[in-house]
């Protein structure tokens, strides 16, 4: 049986109904999992995390190819198909329970890699929590909606909240497009397999997190008003001491958040601090 035939097989047989509010659109292509394996620069002397695991079509290639896969399911019904799997491979463990509460000690000890087909709803905050965790991974390659993929990788002037949070601790890199075809049931929009690789700490010295992160929050509290007029709002401050920030930043008066590179973000911060 092909992919497809697969899942439909195992739609009966466990009674799952895909729900689209958790993103359960599962990947039927073969030629995508190799993709995945293949951005990610897996080898054999690799440890694995990977998310939503759902038919364990990815698993499947992953155990074959790395030294140990942590596979964490959340619906009881696609836990059971990892736990099965298993049984036949030692170099699998299937973890039952929601990614996003896990703490960093069930997570893998060694160092390791995240390869996943990550359920769209959850990705904002799955980034936030892996790339400021106190067990790092060393890169991250994940199968995601094609527009949230395009943001995380903007650059200065297309800047949004998520994507300075990827590029402040890491290289993002689109490494290819997926079409709904890919996947059963068919989503309405694209996907996109991205990379992120050289994974770091915060990279700034010279000003506290908390501040740099304060900062841009303060810099996108309202989209649609200039930089000015947020900083304004945000510090309660007067417009005339906002300018003068952005004076001292080298930043333009009507400049708006999105024009702004993380390096920009740097020097604000050090002057708001």
């Amino acid at each position: 049986m092909n992919l497809l035939e697969q899942t439909q097989y195992l739609i009966k047989k466990t009674g799952l109904k895909p729900d689209k509010l958790k993103g359960q659109n599962f990947c039927i292509d073969q030629k995508v999992l190799t993709d995945m394996i293949k951005a990610s620069g897996l080898t054999n002397k690799d440890n694995v995390l990977e998310v939503g695991p759902g038919f364990g079509f990815l698993t499947a290639e992953l155990v074959k190819k790395a030294a140990h896969v942590t596979a964490v399911e959340l619906e009881p019904a696609l836990f059971k198909i990892i736990k099965n799997m298993q049984a036949v491979h030692n170099n699998l463990q299937a973890i039952e329970g929601d990614i996003l509460k896990i703490n960093d000690n069930r997570l893998p000890s060694e160092p390791y890699k995240i390869i996943a087909n990550l359920p769209y709803g959850i990705t904002s905050a799955f980034l936030k929590k892996f790339l400021t965790s106190s067990q790092k991974p060393q890169s991250i390659t994940l199968l995601i909606q094609k527009e949230v993929a395009e943001r995380i990788c903007a650059p200065a002037g297309q800047l949004s909240l998520l994507g300075i949070s990827v590029q402040l601790y890491a290289q993002p890199k689109i490494m290819g497009i997926v079409l709904p075809k890919s996947f059963w049931p068919m989503p309405a929009v694209n996907s996109a397999i991205i990379n992120i690789s050289s994974i770091r700490p915060f990279p700034y010295d010279d000003v506290a997190e908390e501040v740099f992160w304060r900062t841009v929050r303060a810099g996108f509290c309202a989209k649609r008003k200039t930089l000015q007029n947020n900083l304004a709002n945000s510090f309660h401050i007067s417009k005339e001491q906002a300018l003068k920030l952005l004076n001292s930043a080298n930043l333009a008066p009507l400049i708006r958040a999105q024009e702004l590179s993380v390096k920009d973000w740097h020097t604000l911060s050090l002057l708001v601090d």
